[in-house]
């Protein structure tokens, strides 16, 4: 059976669901709110590649080209660009982060951004 992407229209979350093809235009549960009203979404494509080669791929110096790490919104597209990538999805707060980032906000009324794990900060 296939996994299909849905958006909860009630709290606005998205989730995967394992269903079948006859089922999969229902309008399905959301697991966070316990809602049925739901409708899937055009989920991205997915090639399968190794772990090797996505490595391989993400240590290719082009990869780094332009990026100004002192920057944060190149810094930001750059992180969101890696955890494509990888496979990965980013949380929500740090896909907002990264939005605010993105935009030329700040944080949270300008408190300091949490420290990413591998840093300055970790010894």
């Amino acid at each position: 059976m296939p996994l299909y992407e849905y958006s909860c229209a009630s709290c606005r979350k998205r989730f995967t669901i394992l269903c079948g093809i006859n089922d999969r235009d229902n309008p399905q549960q959301c697991p966070n709110c316990s809602a049925t009203s739901s409708q899937r979404l055009v989920s991205r494509v997915k090639t399968v590649r190794s772990e090797e080669q996505i490595m391989e791929r993400l240590a290719d110096p082009s990869a780094l080209s332009g990026l100004d790490e002192n920057d944060p919104r190149t810094f930001a597209t750059w992180a969101k660009k890696m955890a494509r990538e990888m496979g990965e999805n980013m949380d929500e707060e740090i896909e907002s982060m990264a939005q605010e980032e993105l935009s030329g906000g700040d944080h949270a009324g300008g408190e300091p951004a949490p420290s990413l794990p591998g840093g300055d900060d970790d010894q």
